[in-house]
């Protein structure tokens, strides 16, 4: 053979050589998982979870686990559950919701080293269809290595097979209470019993988006004292429509202690780099968040004297930002929730008490004198039960708390504190509408406007002097002929007797000096109010404050153990 073809031989073994080497490696990446790949991202990983002992999604018998328990004919489908039963129980155990993220988020890498967590889920006679597509969600929409376990502790249903069956599925252990403890205390009995390092509490009504889970372990890993919760997108309780929610909210509250969200303001909205940004949140909603255990532990937990449900989310977001914590909101996970209108289930000593004295305990342990305003809000809050404070305000010092005022200035100072010389404070409020000032100023009219609940144009209060107060502003009447319109005018002005009213029993604001009445019916114009002849029959005339002060900052310690 000449040395030609040799050569020719070599050089095309060679060529084999590579081109079968190449096609290996391209292969080997295609196939190599990766934890931050956009397909792995988007996949659904249910078939990868599995155990030694072959449980796994597709084995589990989910027409038989729902069938037991369906709406019977004639039954109100909202009965048992407070939402349309009928049609969660319709809805295919693994179905596909829509991906309400920001488009940045499905190109955002994490970390290959992000901690296990252990999923707590507690549940009351929770619809089973529910109940078995949130596990689900959880099981097809995580990394298998990101998921330790998933525990459902079942706080005492009438069939214990609601949770017992599920174990049947990957991962999944059931917790039992001996008797009804409530969602707080069985969420410490979930925590006790979790091996992972992290947990992640949800709601048993929920589904979670694709893509949830690893922001919020990514924020835990990077820093261990803050306490995350996705964007919770709201499911209709009605046809159980995905929808998703606003990312640019945060939680907030109000002095009777309501939770309420709060659009981002202009200078946050600014102040933020990017539209995916964690988003820092005085409040958390409370049924879905996840926290470093140890940082969980060593921070309090939960306050396990308080009963049910209801108030918890306060304590721990006060705790968590003062206790040297922080509360974020992250905009690239998103677990979509059901949102109820009543609860379906009772209270031992029902609703309203037992929210009071969660609430209580909370405002006794952590608002220190800013408490004065939650006893002004809720006064029937006063000396009610609430247990001994002993070991948690033991807690707060021995962590070394910050004061609530650093709260108010630093976390929360859009919510506003009345002012020492107010009587009565907040909204303005007739029925669903509030005194607005429209953005008007001095010399210039007030209007009538839907209750917005973020106080602004809409927060006025009255004083001790006896002056309708918004900031440096006061509701002015010039003349006493009825129909006069009521005007803004600097409260320092020479002319007293123009800004003096009087709250009468009967809710109407009664001008001292002319003798008239405020009134939203004096003219068809919104944009204006008037001063009219006082009856005490018009609706028109009767306006409420949603702050009522008065002694407000009398010490109600007293029976505080």
């Amino acid at each position: 053979m000449s040395n030609t073809a040799m050569k020719f031989r070599r050089n095309r073994l060679l060529l084999v050589l590579f081109g079968g080497f190449w096609l290996v490696a391209v292969l080997y990446f295609l196939l190599l998982p990766s934890h931050n790949s956009p397909a792995q991202r988007h996949k659904t990983f249910g078939h990868l979870h599995h155990d030694s002992d072959g449980r796994s999604i597709a084995s589990f018998d989910d027409v038989s686990y729902i069938d037991e328990t369906r709406v019977a004919k004639g039954q109100d489908a909202y009965e048992r559950n407070a939402f349309n039963q009928l049609q969660s129980d319709k809805l295919d155990k693994a179905r596909k919701v829509p991906d309400t993220r920001h488009a940045i988020c499905k190109s955002e890498e994490y970390s290959p080293n992000l901690p296990a967590t252990t999923v707590i889920f507690t549940f009351h006679n929770e619809a089973r269809s529910a109940l078995l597509r949130s596990v689900i969600s959880v099981l097809n929409r995580s990394p298998p290595h990101l998921i330790k376990e998933i525990i459902l502790v079942d706080d005492f249903s009438d069939d214990p097979n609601d949770g017992r069956l599920l174990q049947k599925l990957p991962k999944v252990k059931v917790l039992r209470n001996d008797q009804r403890e409530g969602l707080i205390r069985s969420r410490l009995k979930g925590a006790a019993a979790s091996t992972a390092g992290v947990l992640t509490f949800l709601d048993s009504h929920i589904e979670c988006n694709v893509g949830w889970l690893q922001p919020l372990l990514q924020r835990v890993h990077e820093h261990h004292t803050y306490v995350v919760s996705p964007i919770i997108d709201v499911i209709s309780m009605d046809n159980f429509e995905y929808i998703g929610a606003s990312a640019d909210l945060q939680g907030g509250f109000d002095w009777s202690m309501r939770f309420k969200w709060d659009a981002l303001t202009p200078q946050q909205k600014a102040q933020r780099k990017s539209p995916i940004e964690p988003i820092p949140t005085p409040m958390i909603a409370g049924g879905l968040f996840v926290t470093d255990k140890q940082w969980f532990e060593r921070s309090g937990s939960y306050d396990s004297q308080m009963d049910v449900w209801g108030g918890e989310n306060f304590e721990i977001s006060f705790r968590t930002w003062q206790c040297g914590g922080r509360l974020e909101i992250v905009p690239c996970s998103r677990v979509g929730h059901v949102f109820r209108k009543r609860h379906p289930y009772t209270f031992p000593d029902g609703n309203a008490n037992t929210y009071i004295k969660n609430t209580r305990r909370t405002a006794e342990v952590w608002m220190d004198e800013y408490k004065r305003f939650f006893y002004a809000a809720r006064p029937s809050a006063r000396g009610r039960p609430m247990g001994s404070i002993k070991a948690r305000r033991q807690l707060r010092k021995s962590l070394q708390c910050k004061p609530f005022r650093w709260f108010m200035q630093n976390v929360y100072p859009q919510l506003q504190v009345p002012e020492s010389e107010d009587v009565s404070f907040g909204e303005l409020k007739q029925g669903s509408k509030c005194l607005d000032t429209l953005g008007h100023q001095a010399s210039q009219s007030v209007g009538i406007f839907e209750c917005h609940g973020v106080g602004g144009n809409q927060e006025f209060a009255l004083t001790k002097d006896k002056m309708i107060r918004h900031q440096d502003l006061c509701l002015a009447v010039e003349s006493d002929e009825p129909g006069t319109v009521v005007k803004l005018e600097g409260c320092q002005a020479m002319n007293k007797d123009t800004r003096t009213w009087e709250h009468l029993s009967n809710r109407g604001l009664h001008h001292a000096h002319t003798g008239l009445c405020l009134d939203s019916n004096g003219t068809p114009d919104e944009h204006e109010i008037t001063a009219e002849k006082c009856d005490s029959s018009k609706y028109s005339q009767r306006w409420e404050f949603s702050l009522y002060i008065g002694d407000g900052d009398k010490d109600d310690t007293e029976d505080v153990k």
